[in-house]
Parts: structure tokens; sequence; C-alpha cells
């Protein structure tokens, strides 16, 4: 067994494109529900709105980069707005059925054949990154240390990427010592109490649900620029599921638990299916074949975390209170 191969794309897979992506996701959600308790399973839909806004800006349109980030920032405020207005006073059983819906909605209209001159359908956008990879600070080559290497558009997202998830965590950690961040973790515990000292719990859940969906929408960014493309069907709800994941693995209601947990999900998923291929392709494994091992990947990583959620509930850097929910 190639045990080099192994863990070097194991730790590509931690610091590649796919855990700064749902770093970012994760951060989102980590304001919506670990600081605020908001059960938002509607995550995928901010990415979404954030992809296809710079994609139809740029691809459709024929309109610049630069205004394409500004149109999908405001499509995610105002998604976060369409969708906060008559769901935020549901309590949280409902408010996550009425967010993985409106989610659903979000994709199928960009997939819909009545609007696949403006959003693509089924097939997606292409053409609207060249703009993006022409700010590329790096030369044509691969970049890397060892094993472990990136060509230089890859490693261009992954500058980009890793300085959005610094900055969101920055943001992240001086707005939750801030009173307005203290407001929401007070929300999180007993939004009655909080409304008894005068405050708009409404308002706050508001700008709660926009502040995480922005977030969201940058991990829509380089969701597709990163490939350079853009599917509807890549924003399922299993995009949404996949980032509480890393949520809860790293710790909810911690500024850098989504990051830690991003990088461990993905490094684990990743070592674990190489680790397999490779004792499939050397014989040490004989009753599998390769073609299985992508479903027995999956169902050894939910097992273990089926074990994280029985044993450690509250994720690596977490604290069992951070994720107490008031479904009342």
């Amino acid at each position: 067994m190639d045990w080099t191969l192994i863990f070097s794309r194991a730790v590509e897979a931690g610091i590649g494109t796919e855990a700064v992506i749902y770093a970012l996701a994760a951060i989102g959600l980590n304001i919506h529900f670990g600081y605020t308790g908001l059960l938002n399973f509607g995550q995928a839909g901010f990415l979404a709105v954030g992809a296809y806004g710079v994609a139809t800006t740029v691809a459709t349109l024929g309109l610049p980069f630069w205004l394409g980030i500004v149109i999908g920032l405001a499509a995610a405020v105002l998604f976060a707005l369409l969708l906060g207005i008559p769901t935020l006073r549901l309590r949280a059983d409902y408010l996550a059925i009425v967010t993985i819906a409106a989610a659903e909605i979000v994709r199928l209209v960009v997939r819909s054949v009545a609007l696949q001159g403006t959003f693509g359908g089924t097939d997606g956008l292409e053409a609207f990154s060249d703009d993006f990879y022409g700010m590329n600070i790096y030369s044509p080559g691969q970049y890397g240390i060892g094993p472990i290497a990136f060509d230089h558009r890859t490693l261009w997202v992954l500058t980009v990427g890793w300085i959005l998830v610094a900055a969101a965590c920055a943001v992240v950690y001086l707005v939750m010592k801030s009173p307005w961040g203290r407001v929401l973790k007070a929300i999180r515990e007993d939004e009655d109490a909080v409304r008894s000292l005068g405050k708009n719990v409404f308002s706050y859940k508001m700008q709660a649900l926009v502040f995480g969906g922005v977030i969201g929408s940058l991990a829509g960014f380089l969701f597709a620029l990163s490939r350079a493309a853009t599917q509807p069907d890549l924003f399922s709800t299993e995009l949404t599921f996949f980032a509480y994941t890393v949520l809860i693995l790293g710790g909810a209601a911690r500024v850098f638990g989504p990051v830690l947990g991003a990088v461990i999900f993905w490094c684990l998923l990743i070592l674990v299916k190489t680790g397999m291929e490779e004792a499939v392709n050397h014989q040490v494994i004989t009753f599998i074949t390769v073609n299985q091992v992508g479903s027995i990947n999956y169902m050894l990583v939910g097992l273990g975390l089926v074990l994280l959620l029985i044993y450690r509930p509250q994720g690596i850097l977490g604290d069992k209170r951070e994720i107490a929910l008031d479904a009342r």
C-alpha cells in the first residue's frame, strides 16, 4: 500500500477547496444555529443564490465580475429577508421544515426549463470565472511541499478562500464579543427573557439570518468559481447536512469550530476512502470492489459521527450547553 499517497491526499483534502467551502458554509450556520439557536436547514439556498448571482450576472447578462459579486451578496440578503419575515416567529421544528423547503425552491427554480435561458437549466452556467482567474498572482505550474501540491488555479482559489475564512472568523469573534452578539446568545438561551428586557427578538433574529446567509453566499462564490461552472443539483439538501456535520464535529458556538470541523471531516473522509481503495487494489481487502468503496466510506464516516454524537455531542471544541434547543 502506498501510504504516502494515502496521507498526502488526506492532507490535500483537509486544506483543499471543499474544506474551505464547507468551513464558510458552517461559519454561517454557526451564527444561525450555534449563536442564535435558529434551526436553519436551508443554508444550501444561500450558497445557491450567491453562486448564481455571480454566474448569471457575468455569463447571462455580460456584466462585470465585481458587479456579479455585489448582486450575489444582495441576493443573499434578499433571500434572508424573504425567508425570515414569515418564518422567524415559528418554533424550531417548523422553522427547519420551512427553510429546507425554501432552499429546494431555489434549486428547482434555477434548474427549471422555463428559465433555462437565464440560469442554464439542469446544465447550469459556465464562462463566468475568467476575470477571477485573471487576477491570479501565481504563475502556471505546480506548487507544494513534497507529495502535497496544487496547480496555480487551485492555489489561487485556496488563497482567496482561506483569507475569507480568516476574515469571517475575525468578524464573528469581534461581533460575538459585542453587546449585539451577547443578545444573540441570550436569545438562544431564553428569548422570552430577552423580550422582557425590551429587546426586539424578531429583529435580532433577522439580522443574524442575514449575517449568516451572507457568509454562506461567500461559500457559494467559491463553490462556483473553483469549478468554473455552477449546476443546480450541487446545491441539494445534502450540502446543508454536510455543513451541519462539519459544525457539530468542530463544535457549535465556537469561532474556530467550523474551521476545525471542515478540516477534520474532509481529511478523514479522503483518508478512509483512499486507504480502502489502496487496500482493495493490493488485495489486503478482498470482499469488496473499488466501486463499492465510496458507499462503504460514507457508512463508516456516518458511524463515526453517530458515535461522536453519542459520546461527545458538543463536538471537539464545543460545550453541551451551547447546542441545547428550545423547541417550544
